[in-house]
């Protein structure tokens, strides 16, 4: 892509989470967000059909961003990677723009977007890591089996009042992740903060 062209889209992009955060979707104008990003209403239509195609690009982004790190990771011995932890941070500082996509009356069509980002993302990590267990389960099938439970322990997560810290949904969702054949202890580390990590059952 031209840089031009990506520096572009990345403004659009940025000026939607950004206005996103102050009030709600419905509020948000393509004229709102071209003015945010500094740039004309006909820039925007140039890139842009609409601004659900502009919501998941910009959705799509966040995740390739964090699976660009976390597919040639292994399992960490003291709990979840940190790059599963800056993303859920970024879906905690866009928590609106996340409960309205993954809930009930969220754009489809931005939800199948996120929905097949996180999916490519989790068939690259399988694809890499060789794990027998998936034997006879063709790859597809088994991304598509993380890419619902990750989904749906951050909406869960994010519907929770009061919300628990990124920390906690981390936690949760890396335990989710790693499947029933493995707990999670915690202690104290060398620093005196606690620290968790996988042991087999």
């Amino acid at each position: 892509m031209d840089a031009r062209i990506a520096r572009t889209r990345a403004l659009l992009q940025d000026a939607l989470l950004e206005l996103a955060r102050e009030r709600s979707l419905d509020e948000i104008t393509i004229a709102d967000i071209a003015e945010h990003a500094g740039v004309n209403r006909s820039t925007f239509y140039q890139h842009y059909s609409d601004k659900d195609v502009l919501l998941a690009d910009a959705l799509d982004a966040a995740v390739e961003e964090a699976g660009e790190r976390l597919v040639q990771l292994t399992v960490p011995v003291s709990g979840p990677p940190e790059d599963l932890l800056t993303y859920l941070k970024h879906i905690e500082q866009n928590a609106a723009i996340y409960s309205r996509v993954l809930g009930d009356r969220g754009s489809a069509i931005v939800a199948a977007r996120v929905r097949s980002q996180v999916e490519k993302v989790a068939l690259e990590g399988i694809s890499r890591s060789n794990v027998p267990a998936y034997d006879g389960v063709p790859l597809e099938i088994v991304a598509a089996g993380i890419t619902g439970s990750a989904m749906g322990v951050v909406r869960a997560w994010l519907e929770r009042d009061p919300r628990p810290p990124v920390e906690t949904a981390a936690d949760w969702l890396w335990q989710v992740l790693l499947g029933p054949g493995t707990a999670w202890t915690f202690g104290t580390g060398p620093d005196g903060h606690k620290v968790s990590g996988p042991r087999s059952c």
